[in-house]
């Protein structure tokens, strides 16, 4: 990330791939292959989904969500994985390199966060439960910093909450979960497309600081593992 020499290329959708995103993709399924879980990542070969689709669990991973905040050098990128069991995320991990920041969580014992280096040796007693602040004179709508859309616009133009001043928070990557889960915001609208992987690992840390991750078109808990792996559009928020 520090050096210029991550060599880009472009899948057939246009998004870009580094050789950041190939190596973590492998760093992290040599350590997951232990657990003889199967793995869905973003740069894996898919199983078909007539072998997947009555799996009781799923290692779902991004090995680096915001390519394009890691190509342009924001800092606001991250590496997110979440265990899936029966269609839904029951651990999830977030962490952005960049910012010495892990984010965790564990369905029915909460979220956290920790700060952390590559020197650090994990400790957990460490780690601050979420969400750490109280909400403001503000309603901090996060939006995303490279696929901004018109729907999303018009979302936050037309809307009104208690009075409050109505304020766009722009932000890479999975970090927009982190964020609503610290208590840093209050909704996550998204309104273009998205993987299962961009938000497994966001949804379980954002839900058990007390968020609600909602698919618009089922109006319940986005559920995972599915035959197309794109999300539905959702809003996360209390």
């Amino acid at each position: 990330y520090t050096s210029d020499d991550f060599i880009v290329e472009y899948k057939s959708d246009e998004s870009p791939l580094t050789l950041a995103d190939k190596s973590s993709d492998e760093i992290i399924k040599n350590v997951l292959k232990d657990s003889n879980i199967p793995i869905l990542s973003e740069e894996g070969n898919f199983l078909d989904f007539n072998k997947r689709k009555n799996l009781k669990q799923l290692w779902i991973v991004d090995p680096l969500d915001g390519t394009k905040e890691f190509i342009n050098k924001n800092d606001e990128f991250t590496v997110n994985i979440s265990l899936i069991e029966n269609s839904k995320p029951v651990i999830g991990v977030i962490y952005a390199p960049a910012l010495n920041v892990l984010y965790f969580s564990e369905r029915k014992l909460g979220t956290y966060k920790i700060l952390i280096t590559a020197l650090d040796k994990f400790d957990k007693s460490k780690a601050f439960r979420l969400p750490l602040v109280e909400k403001s004179n503000e309603y901090k709508v996060l939006t995303s910093r490279s696929h901004l859309d018109d729907k999303t616009l018009d979302y936050i133009d037309n809307l009104k909450v208690n009075n409050l001043k109505v304020v766009s928070v722009p932000m890479g990557s999975s970090l927009k979960f982190c964020l609503l889960a610290e208590g840093l915001a209050d909704c996550y609208p998204r309104f273009s497309p998205c993987m299962e992987w961009d938000t497994a690992a966001g949804q379980i840390i954002c839900e058990e600081a007390g968020f609600k991750v909602v698919d618009l078109k089922t109006m319940k808990q986005i559920v995972y593992n599915r035959e197309n792996l794109i999300n539905n559009y959702f809003i996360a928020k209390k």
